[in-house]
Formats: structure tokens, sequence, C-alpha cells
């Protein structure tokens, strides 16, 4: 795959997270990602799994803006997301992966985990790739590539890397929704 289907998914990223369509994502933007999740598993908002996520969110948020140079409270343009997303995630590979989305993502499996086993089962899954907009008949065939061990659960590691994957046009899985 080439640098421009990361590109090109990483401007539906922004689409995605530019929640009013100001062409700009700000806090709120990354906390209405994390409450459409919560709400997809009719979690209290209130509760530690949910906290755990939103915080996660806010967290990220925060990390970037503080990187790009606009303060936890400032906005992002497209451009200066792709620019902090390529210096912190993408050129730092694994390591910034783990820095920047790892904690998001073990937040929501935190959440997703209704059986309290650490892992993600499919049907888990399902309703995290819902809230995210992803068609259910993509659920399947997602959950089967991203299961490299084949054991029917998903890590947070597989998780990991299925996200890394995909934004770094490695992957077809379908991780962004509408």
């Amino acid at each position: 795959m080439t640098t421009a289907i990361k590109n090109d998914r990483l401007k539906k990223r922004f689409e995605k997270w530019d929640v009013n369509g100001n062409g700009r994502i700000e806090k709120s933007d990354f906390e209405a990602e994390a409450k459409r999740i919560i709400g997809a598993f009719g979690e209290d908002p209130a509760s530690p799994q949910a906290r755990a996520v939103k915080d996660s969110f806010v967290t990220m948020f925060e990390f970037l803006a503080g990187k790009a140079g606009v303060g936890p409270n400032g906005a992002l343009d497209e451009r200066q997301f792709t620019e902090v997303i390529e210096a912190q995630i993408f050129q730092e590979g694994d390591a910034g992966f783990a820095r920047v989305v790892r904690p998001t993502i073990s937040a929501i499996v935190g959440l997703c985990d209704t059986d309290g086993d650490g892992e993600v089962d499919q049907r888990e899954f399902a309703k995290w790739l819902n809230a995210i907009g992803v068609e259910a008949s993509a659920v399947g065939p997602a959950f089967q590539a991203i299961d490299v061990n084949g054991n029917g659960k998903l890590t947070v590691d597989e998780l990991v890397h299925a996200v890394r994957d995909y934004h770094l046009g490695k992957s077809d899985v379908p991780l962004l929704g509408k």
C-alpha cells in the first residue's frame, strides 16, 4: 500500500473526529468519540471504565495539541493534525503507537471486555465497531484478520497492531467507519 492510502486514512480520521465539521479538532471532538463508544455499551458515564475511556481520549488530544503547539484547550486544523500524527506516531513506529494510541485502545478494551477476561470477543468487538460506524457485515472479517493467534479473542496488542497497520496502509481491515 502507498503513502497516498496512509494520507487518505489520516484525512478520514480527521474528518471523523471533526464532529461539528468546523475544520478543526478540539478536545470536545475527542470527548464526543469517547461518548459514542461508551454509549454503544450502555455504560454509565460515571463508571470507572467509562471514565477511563473518556480520560484516555482527552489525554491523547492534550498530548497531540501540546506537541502541535496549540495547547490543551486549543484546536488542530487538518495540517497541524496530520503533521503531529506523522511526527508523534507514524515516525516513531511501534513506540509512537504505544505511547499515544495504546492507552486509548486499552481503555476501550476495558470497557468492551464485559466478561472480564482482559480480551475482546467478537460480540464485544462488534459493539465497538458499531459505535464508530463500521458496517455490521465487516465485523466478522475484521475480527478474523486481527485475531492473529486465532484464539477467538483480541488482545490490546493485536488491536494496537491492527490500528497501526490500518493507518500505515498495510491493512484494509475497516477501522474508521462512516
